[in-house]
């Protein structure tokens, strides 16, 4: 029987860094400035040019275990889209798509009158917690945000727009798509994604 030999700690991290490095620059294009990658439980650094420039790359969750200079700035599986970046493309999301994915990951919080989330929502302290998410500021009430937001009319609607609803623009949600909007309703109903016809269209504006 042949035998064995046992590899040191030692070797398994050099091992690993090499491979992880080696899967990283196989989608590094090539740019004027280099980033560092670290690989996580080692002392493994290096610079790899131009992977700051890779289309998408912030947007990946657990990316700055990998690039420390994209710290805090989320996405999918770094090591997963390495593995098999044709399966998984870097894609980038607008800010309209950021304002909506906010909000709908809010789907199923209580609506409390006055409340601003980040547990509980109104209409439009939905549609002002949604905007802070992406640095946005906007007015506080539905009749604020009626009157000073850019007009957009029904056929140009993009996600992340807020729709206003009722004559006295009294409600407001954030358009989805599809003609849905994502909206606090009223006490007793959760966060909801609803089509937009079950309310009086009143405007839509952007911000």
């Amino acid at each position: 029987m042949a035998k064995h030999r046992r590899q040191g700690k030692k070797v398994v991290r050099n091992t690993a860094a090499v491979t992880a490095t080696a899967a990283v620059a196989t989608l590094t294009p090539m740019a004027a400035h280099a980033a560092e990658v670290v690989v996580p439980g080692t002392d493994f650094r290096m610079d790899v040019q131009g992977l700051e420039s890779v289309q998408g790359l912030a947007n990946v969750p657990g990316v700055d275990n990998y690039v420390p200079s994209l710290k805090g700035q989320g996405g999918t599986d770094f090591a997963a889209a390495i593995a098999n970046p044709q399966a998984q493309p870097f894609q980038t999301q607008s800010v309209g798509e950021s304002i909506l994915a906010a909000a709908r990951s809010k789907i199923g919080s209580p609506y409390v009158w006055g409340a601003t989330g980040p547990n509980a929502f109104d209409c439009s302290g939905l549609t002002t917690w949604a905007y802070n998410q992406v640095g946005k500021k906007i007015p506080r009430t539905s009749y604020g945000q009626a009157a000073e937001g850019q007009k957009v009319s029904r056929e140009n609607l993009q996600p992340g727009d807020i729709v206003v609803f009722y004559s006295g623009a009294s409600h407001v949600g954030i358009y989805a798509g599809n003609g849905k909007v994502v909206h606090a309703v009223t006490q007793g109903t959760p966060l909801q994604e609803a089509p937009m016809d079950n309310m009086p269209f009143h405007s839509a504006v952007r911000f």
